[in-house]
């Protein structure tokens, strides 16, 4: 029988996020399909011509999912029965934008948001623009840990530490963000809106702490 030694590395790294990310949602409920349609790709457009007010390349505000559903809305009837009845066509418009983090930019990016006449929801995110050069770094890390707990498990047993016989990894999604600000919907309609929507933000990003495992299946001689 072969003699093996089976150890988990852990590689933990505390990364500096170098990235800020804006989840955006637009939404709105008309009640005839075409002018749901028609007034998501205004509002759209509108949400487009702040960023670019806001001195950034429009282009890099990305869809990431978009969709038109039925609405109901549930009320009694006059003889007190519960029922629904149709409200409408509702969409659900959710986009990112990516750029360096910059709290000047940040700021302008948030006023013009805030004077849109779309009321959009927003939450911030850092991140990190190169994900792969992180997962790497974590990988590497993770193996050195698997080889120097397998080499503290064979001195300790007794035996040498051969050569590796399996590598388990599990090539999953590896999440590198943290969420330190969150908006709810906003209309600039107010004398007061406007003079607190010219945002002076002064933020540090933290910096964010990931890990990731992997086992090593080690020969032992």
């Amino acid at each position: 029988m072969d003699r093996t030694i089976k150890v988990t590395g852990r590689g933990k790294i505390a990364v500096k996020p170098d990235t800020i990310q804006l989840n955006i949602t637009a939404e709105g409920t008309f009640k005839d399909y075409g002018e749901t349609f028609k007034r998501s790709t205004e509002d759209t457009e509108k949400v487009r011509r702040a960023i670019a007010d806001a001195g950034l390349d429009p282009k890099e505000l990305k869809t990431a999912s978009f969709g038109i559903n039925t609405e109901y809305e549930g009320y009694n009837d006059r003889n007190g029965n519960w029922k629904q009845r149709f409200k409408g066509y509702r969409y659900d418009h959710r986009m990112n934008l990516r750029f360096p983090i910059d709290n000047e930019v940040l700021g302008k990016v948030l006023y013009e948001l805030s004077r849109c006449s779309v009321a959009v929801q927003f939450n911030m995110m850092y991140t990190v623009k190169d994900v792969e050069a992180v997962k790497n770094d974590l990988l590497a890390k993770a193996v050195s840990d698997s080889k120097a707990k397998a080499q503290v498990l064979a001195e300790a047993s007794g035996v040498g530490l051969g050569e590796i016989v399996n590598i388990d990894y599990s090539w999953g999604e590896l999440d590198i963000y943290s969420n330190p600000l969150t908006f709810g919907s906003k209309r600039m309609n107010s004398k007061m809106d406007c003079d607190e929507a010219a945002f002076d933000l002064d933020m540090e990003a933290d910096d964010i702490n990931v890990q990731d495992t992997v086992t090593i299946l080690w020969e032992i001689k």
